[in-house]
């Protein structure tokens, strides 16, 4: 059991030349415990992450890892961390060599295991290619071997499946998690893809123009969030008119409801507090489809996300069921 945590952020701030300023950033890592940072573009999460990993000098506020201070490039000849490995989003390699010469350069393990986290990150195929043959998963594959080569204890992720095809996206995100399951390397990422935070994360982190404003499971921050940035961030909304709920009185919050939590049913018997709706648009997903309907009394749209089988019809007349118990009030 650890005495201390495995990262500690206490009041880091930071301004750029542009004016943009990271305030009063404070969170904590356990050890092994999976955590996203989620914010639109531009709301500082890379800076965040190289500020983490020793490569940008915070103008306030320390970074505490295995209860030791992390250094900014200000205070060393070298900038970074030698147990924090930074994987940027773009994962540059050399060009000019095979990816064996990419990886022996900075390998710091045994053959034996620096073979087995050839294997954990499905590389072994790609070891006599040169770096300018290999596609965008694989390249990423060979950044991310890369950076386990130098044994780090806490794995700092960019946007790690932002421009992978679907297919590279499966692989990576199996190769993530073996790394934490096998290699037991703590992980901190950084995303704006819900589908990519929700299953994964124990802890996320929303950022918004430099400032954290909300944190908590995923499952507090979907079902309870208390902005409508956050509630956006992490999937879709509907907006509810205040004249669609008995006595509610318009205020300067606004009221949500996710899409799964609405239905759709052609009997208004069937549907208990039903409201007349046209079908105006229908959007199949596979598992799931989503269906934008448009209110008849008022000028208003509700999308609805199902798992029924039945296709419906441009311009069908249905009746809309919402579930006001799963009613969200966020802040603008």
């Amino acid at each position: 059991m650890h005495i201390f945590p495995l990262l500690q952020l206490s009041g880091v701030s930071k301004k750029n030349e542009t004016g943009f300023q990271l305030n009063n950033i404070s969170f904590t890592q356990q050890y092994l415990q999976p955590v996203a940072i989620a914010g639109e573009t531009g709301s500082g999460k890379s800076t965040i992450l190289k500020i983490i990993g020793g490569l940008v000098q915070p103008d306030t506020g320390s970074v505490i890892f295995e209860d030791s201070r992390v250094k900014g490039p200000h205070e060393q000849l070298i900038p970074g961390h030698p147990r924090i490995a930074y994987l940027s989003q773009h994962f540059e390699l050399r060009n000019h060599y095979r990816v064996a010469e990419e990886l022996d350069y900075v390998n710091k393990l045994t053959e034996e295991s620096a073979d087995s986290i050839f294997g954990l990150c499905r590389v072994k195929h790609l070891l006599s290619r040169w770096t300018t043959e290999l596609s965008g998963g694989e390249r990423q594959r060979v950044a991310l071997t890369r950076s386990l080569l130098s044994a780090p204890k806490l794995l700092l992720l960019d946007e790690p499946y932002s421009n992978l095809d679907l297919a590279n996206k499966q692989i990576l995100k199996q190769v993530i998690e073996d790394i934490s399951n096998q290699l037991k390397i703590s992980i901190l990422m950084v995303s704006h893809e819900p589908d990519d935070l929700l299953p994964w994360a124990e802890e996320i982190l929303i950022l918004r123009q430099g400032r954290i404003i909300e944190k908590g499971t995923p499952e507090q921050l979907y079902r309870a969030p208390v902005h409508l940035y956050t509630a956006g961030l992490l999937g879709k909304y509907n907006i509810i008119p205040y004249n669609l709920l008995p006595g509610a009185k318009e205020e300067a919050t606004t009221m949500i409801l996710r899409p799964e939590d609405c239905s759709i049913t052609s009997d208004k018997k069937k549907s208990g507090q039903s409201i007349a709706a046209t079908v105006a648009n229908s959007y199949y997903y596979g598992h799931s489809s989503e269906i934008e309907l448009s209110l008849n009394d008022i000028k208003h749209r509700i999308t609805v996300r199902t798992c029924e089988k039945r296709i419906y019809a441009k311009g069908e007349k249905v009746f809309i069921r919402m579930d006001f118990s799963r009613i969200l009030q966020v802040e603008n």
